[in-house]
């Protein structure tokens, strides 16, 4: 059986995205990339090539997701699609108890229910469908470390990965019934605009006045502005996630993640309650 070329990439405008498009054409891919803004989608077709179709829509718009669905069914029907990368994605958090309801409901609403829409959406191209022109397609989910292994101060953007994490495995056993693979991917730290924003932020100022303050400092400049610093650039996340997507039988899950004993292994040995001493430590949130 014939296997396509085309790729769907998610969240293609920047960072971790971007890259990977620029990977996969490099392979020979033919991607198509979800872009929100007209803008960005132009200058993407412009630095990327011919090899590269942007696709105008926001996981969160479900009625442009379908409608983006049906014009690259018209368009590729007759090949469908090789992978899904679920790329898209935004990281909120600050002290759980202060953190608006509605914060919570736009993390999930991106980070799990876009998910959700766009993979229902793309599944057909994938291989659901009778008489489905090519091989079987392998559905990515780009995780993260946190998918697994839990921080304070960013609970929203935690619970958002756990749940990606649920759905992915659930979605793989469902899956077998029409041989699309579903593997997820959980980056550590990477070079990304994603968690750009700081103490003089407007949405996290009003954090500082809480009882947190001291230990939301040493967060960020601890375990987010030093752990980047320490980071994989995207470029190289990319091409990691290319040779995965490109393994005839991946592991289900990968754990890119760098210094990888100390932000993976040791985490993931030590007793729940060891590793909360630590973080409170750290932290000053054990005084």
């Amino acid at each position: 059986m014939n296997k396509s070329k085309n790729i769907l990439i998610t969240g293609a405008s920047s960072g971790i995205g971007s890259d990977l498009c620029k990977s996969f054409i490099q392979a020979g891919y033919t991607v198509f990339g979800s872009v929100r803004k007209q803008a960005d989608a132009d200058r993407l077709q412009t630095e990327l090539g011919a090899q590269f179709h942007p696709l105008l829509f926001d996981v969160t718009d479900h009625g442009a997701v379908d409608k983006a669905a049906t014009e690259l069914t018209e368009k590729i029907g007759h090949e469908g699609l090789r992978g899904l990368i679920n790329n898209a994605g935004i990281a909120l958090g600050g002290p759980f108890a202060y953190v608006d309801i509605g914060e919570f409901r736009l993390q999930f609403e991106v980070n799990v229910i876009g998910l959700v829409k766009v993979t229902q959406a793309f599944l057909p191209l994938l291989g659901m469908q009778k008489n489905h022109p090519s091989a079987p397609g392998k559905i990515i989910m780009m995780s993260s470390l946190t998918g697994k292994v839990a921080m304070p101060f960013i609970s929203p953007y935690v619970g958002s990965k756990h749940a990606l994490e649920g759905i992915s495995d659930s979605l793989r056993r469902e899956l077998l019934l029409f041989g699309i693979d579903v593997v997820v991917i959980g980056p550590g730290a990477i070079k990304t605009p994603i968690w750009n924003k700081g103490a003089d932020d407007p949405r996290n100022a009003a954090f500082f006045k809480t009882p947190w303050a001291e230990s939301l400092g040493i967060f960020q400049k601890v375990f987010v502005l030093n752990s980047i610093k320490k980071g994989w650039t995207a470029e190289y996340l990319a091409e990691k996630v290319l040779a995965i997507f490109q393994k005839e039988k991946p592991k289900t899950r990968y754990a890119l993640v760098p210094q990888r004993f100390e932000n993976w292994t040791l985490p993931r040995l030590l007793p729940a309650r060891r590793f909360d001493k630590m973080i409170g430590k750290g932290l000053r949130l054990v005084k």
